[in-house]
C-alpha cells in the first residue's frame, strides 16, 4: 500500500471514530428512548466500520498509529466545530500545534 493511499485509510478512520463518537453522544442526549437507542446503535455501526478499517491494513503499528492520533485530533476538531458548533479555544489550539508538530515529527522522521 502506498503511503498516500495508508495516510487516506487513517483519515478515514479517524473520520469513522470521531463521527461514530458523535453519533453516541447523540444518543446520549437524546431525550426519547428510541431516540437514545438508535443513535447510539448507529454510532456502534460507525465505530466497528472504524475498527475494520484501522486494522485492515499491515502496517507499522507504532509508527502510523502515532499519526493516527494527529489525523484524530483533526477530525475530532473539525467535527466539533461544524457539528456541534464548538470553537477550538486557546488550550485546544496550543495542545493540537503540540499534537501536530509530533505528528509531523513521526511522519517525517528517519524510521
Amino acid at each position: 500500500m502506498s503511503p498516500l493511499v495508508t495516510y487516506l485509510v487513517l483519515a478515514c478512520a479517524a473520520l469513522l471514530e470521531a463521527g461514530g463518537d458523535l453519533l453516541v453522544r447523540r444518543g446520549m442526549e437524546h431525550p426519547a428512548p428510541t431516540g437514545r437507542l438508535l443513535w447510539m446503535a448507529l454510532g456502534g455501526v460507525v465505530l466497528f466500520a472504524y475498527g475494520c478499517v484501522v486494522n485492515a491494513p499491515r502496517w507499522e503499528f507504532g509508527r502510523l498509529l502515532g499519526i493516527y492520533v494527529t489525523l484524530f485530533f483533526l477530525a475530532a476538531q473539525f467535527i466539533a466545530w461544524f457539528a456541534r458548533g464548538e470553537r477550538p479555544g486557546p488550550s485546544i489550539l496550543i495542545g493540537g500545534a503540540m499534537i501536530i508538530g509530533g505528528g509531523a515529527v513521526i511522519l517525517l522522521g528517519p524510521r
